[in-house]
């Protein structure tokens, strides 16, 4: 006999909560609350990142309070069963992912267990188990930083991946929680197509792949969400937006070097369409980006497609998740920083999308989007899946 579970999985860059901490601390949790409410799911997996900020060692014991927040709610109190899981180490350089992994159980789900990778077994998740600090002895994560010789000219950051492994009704499934290398400057990243930090996170996610799919465990169904940093094809779609343009490309005084590339309408009195430096994106009509959910700029997000072979995805039908603004009174708008993109997503495994209860007679059972989008959440909107996992019971 088929069964369905209910599951809710959320990816949230949470860096700028921390930076900007109490301001939109409360509304971000409520949006996540409305979310749970609405679908109330019977297993919930929060994928965070960049835990306690860009300055993590002052913050990060805001970020523990946000964690015990959640897990002691009165909107998460029907979650009889958890596991938290927070890469707080920020001494350890060698190992510190700024990774945090929540996962609630509701009280109605009875068939559940998780994998002990010490013992190569699984077993039954009881009571409210949290690992805040150094993960390396807990035998039911693995964690892994991308090794510093992955990109020897970058320099060398808070980046890697969290495993967890499940059975829900006898499916068995692993949830990784995952953070990419971001775009360090927009001018390198329209030098080519696809940019070097593109390449770079080919490299990463393929490591990452390869990593949880080796013979050291049994293969398994996988998801990985998290913040991928994938970005819009930046050299496309900059010839795209200036093709009636004058483009003019500045170089440094005292090398070769590109400073900023400017496109001015022909007519119009050469008003400026764009500019482009290494850390600003100006686009005289950002609205497009939302408009229709930007499904216009969906063909330059060209990142995924290398990955096709072993990786599906919902169709997209939300704005880009990146970069928003952080000010309380903005919460539509996005920054002048870079181009909008959909850096937060939620992937899985050829076998793992098998198990989504699609729905019958156009029934919609899948739910793709973010939280919170009229409210202010940060630079990064987080982006949820909602499913019913089919499952068979013996």
């Amino acid at each position: 006999m088929e069964t369905f579970t209910d599951v809710l999985l959320v990816t949230a860059n949470v860096g700028s909560l921390f930076d900007n901490v109490g301001e939109i601390q409360n509304e971000w949790l409520q949006e996540l609350y409305t979310i749970v409410h609405s679908h109330n799911p019977q297993f919930i997996a929060l994928h965070f990142q960049e835990v306690g900020g860009k300055d993590y060692m002052v913050n990060m014991g805001h970020a523990e309070n946000f964690f015990r927040n959640i897990d002691s709610s009165e909107e998460m109190k029907d979650f009889d069963r958890v596991c938290i899981y927070v890469d707080n180490q920020f001494q350890a350089e060698d190992s510190f992912t700024a990774l945090g992994s929540l996962y609630f159980i509701r009280k109605t789900l009875k068939n559940i267990y998780q994998y002990d990778f010490n013992v190569k077994d699984f077993k039954a998740v009881s009571g409210r188990n949290k690992h805040v600090g150094p993960l390396e002895g807990v035998a039911t994560v693995e964690k892994e930083k991308f090794p510093k010789n992955f990109w020897p000219d970058f320099k060398w950051s808070r980046k890697g991946f969290m495993r967890t492994r499940w059975i829900i009704h006898n499916q068995g499934l692993d949830l990784v929680n995952v953070h990419l290398f971001h775009d360090a400057s927009n001018l390198v990243a329209c030098s080519s197509s696809p940019s070097i930090y593109s390449a770079n996170r080919k490299n990463a996610l393929r490591y990452v792949i390869n990593r949880i799919s080796d013979s050291r465990y049994t293969p398994l169904p996988f998801i990985v969400f998290g913040d991928f940093n994938f970005r819009l094809d930046t050299l496309s779609l900059v010839q795209h937006l200036s093709t009636a343009a004058d483009v003019q490309t500045v170089k440094k005084e005292c090398s070769n070097e590109v400073e900023k590339i400017i496109c001015e309408e022909k007519d119009n009195d050469h008003q400026v369409l764009l500019r482009v430096e290494d850390k600003l994106f100006v686009y005289l009509h950002p609205a497009v980006f939302q408009e229709n959910n930007g499904s216009a700029f969906l063909k330059y997000d060209k990142e995924v497609a290398a990955f096709h072979d072993v990786i599906k995805e919902e169709d997209i039908e939300f704005p880009p998740s990146y970069p928003y603004s952080e000010e309380y009174t903005k919460p539509t708008q996005y920054m002048n920083t870079r181009c909008p993109a959909w850096c937060d997503r939620i992937l899985m495994s050829h076998s793992a999308q098998e198990f989504i209860y699609k729905g019958e007679d156009g029934e919609k059972c899948v739910v793709y989007n973010t939280v919170g989008p009229r409210v202010c959440m940060g630079d990064h909107k987080p982006v949820f899946l909602f499913f019913s996992l089919k499952t068979i019971d013996h």
